[in-house]
């Protein structure tokens, strides 16, 4: 990574972890990384493992940052936020949230008003260095506040920004819950095989590989995946037969209706979460 800012990630979990170990792996040092959590016994663990500063206040944890990542669950989020608001207030480091449901400005006024903030999407891949995130920033935040923010999520996978925050519920619906869609695939396509004879464990290999192969194909390709699905399709052949198959049973129509279904439920989730706090 070109700068070495201080980060300050409140929050220990598995996200947290996967930013850390991803910024490491791309040059950050671990010298410029505090981390704040209520288990210390935890803490101690995430020091060994990356070599970076831990504390149990979070308001200390804040102090140190330019930048604070909030990695804490949204349904403490109030609590954390009004906490570490005296601090924040006084230094103005940029604000980073990887918490689904709750806005920006909800944030910035638990944590006192006029911050730069910028909403992440992370999704699991992440954790695997793979990931897909959407990002939306406030109008106090920065080019170069932006930039940072892109080296971080880039250091785990792809780092997009969108303009509207309410986008953030389709970046949800889109690479958030995206992962369980082709898992569900790679599960059906796991018991057609092992039906139809081939060994669970094979069949597992075998479907795993394809899908990753097929990603690495349209990430590296010129051609749209209509293109690169009718290259692999011979007229009268079995790829034609299949996905014949697929567009007789409405496959894209169920897509759509089950991309929208978790669009809106990101949506009511995030009015329920609201209400709540």
């Amino acid at each position: 990574m070109s700068t070495s800012p201080t980060i300050s990630f409140i929050g220990a979990g598995n996200m947290a972890s996967a930013i850390i170990g991803g910024m490491l792996d791309n040059g950050y040092k671990a010298g410029n990384i505090w981390v704040s959590a209520p288990d210390d016994a935890h803490l101690q663990t995430i020091r060994k493992r990356f070599g970076v500063s831990v504390t149990t206040d979070n308001r200390y944890c804040a102090q140190q940052a330019d930048m604070v990542v909030l990695a804490v669950k949204p349904q403490v989020m109030a609590d954390v936020c009004r906490d570490i608001a005296p601090v924040v207030q006084n230094t103005r480091p940029l604000m980073v949230s990887i918490a689904a449901g709750l806005t920006a400005d909800t944030l910035d006024g638990w944590l006192g008003g006029g911050l730069p903030m910028v909403r992440v999407m992370p999704n699991t891949p992440s954790l695997v260095g793979r990931g897909a995130a959407g990002l939306f920033a406030n109008k106090e935040v920065k080019d170069k506040q932006k930039k940072m923010v892109e080296s971080v999520f880039e250091s785990i996978g792809s780092a997009l920004w969108v303009e509207d925050e309410n986008l953030l519920h389709a970046v949800t619906a889109l690479s958030g819950s995206g992962p369980a869609y082709f898992f569900l695939m790679l599960e059906a396509l796991e018991e057609a095989a092992t039906e139809a004879g081939i060994a669970a464990g094979t069949a597992r290999e075998l479907a795993i590989q394809t899908m990753a192969g097929a990603a690495e194909m349209a990430g590296r390709s010129e051609h749209d995946p209509g293109q690169l699905k009718r290259n692999v399709m011979s007229p009268g052949g079995t790829t034609e037969q299949a996905i014949n198959t697929f567009e007789e049973g409405g496959m894209r129509d169920l897509v759509a209706k089950a991309y929208k279904a978790a669009f809106k439920r990101s949506e009511e989730m995030a009015k329920e979460l609201a209400g709540k706090q």
